[in-house]
């Protein structure tokens, strides 16, 4: 699905949509990491109730599990630069990953040097 994302991590789900009351062509993708322990989602800032244009990057730790948390990374105007920032974070988190003891240090690690600093 997306040959260009870092090798510890795989595109999970790809699709593309157009909702009911535009012909706005609309994209969603999500990427797991090898381990399992953290899923990346980029997809349209309205789907989690924002009300913001354009695509959001999220970020959920131990998803399925009654433990999972989401913190939301960045919010972007262009699906393009959000899948960039994906990728970026990809790297750094993979950088900084050494098993599921240090998630919470790695997650933060690349949390850091992806969101929005205001």
């Amino acid at each position: 699905m997306d040959a260009d994302v870092p090798l510890e991590w795989q595109a999970d789900e790809s699709r593309t949509y157009t909702q009911a009351e535009t012909d706005r062509e609309l994209q969603y993708r999500t990427y797991r990491h090898e381990s399992g322990d953290l899923r990346l989602k980029v997809a349209p800032a309205s789907i989690d109730g924002e009300d913001h244009p354009g695509y959001s990057l999220t970020a959920t730790s131990y998803p399925g599990l009654d433990l999972s948390e989401t913190v939301r990374v960045r919010t972007v105007l262009t699906f393009e630069r959000c899948t960039r920032i994906a990728h970026q974070f990809m790297d750094l988190f993979s950088a900084s990953y050494d098993g599921p003891g240090s998630l919470g240090d790695a997650l933060e690690y690349a949390y850091e040097r992806t969101r929005n600093h205001r």
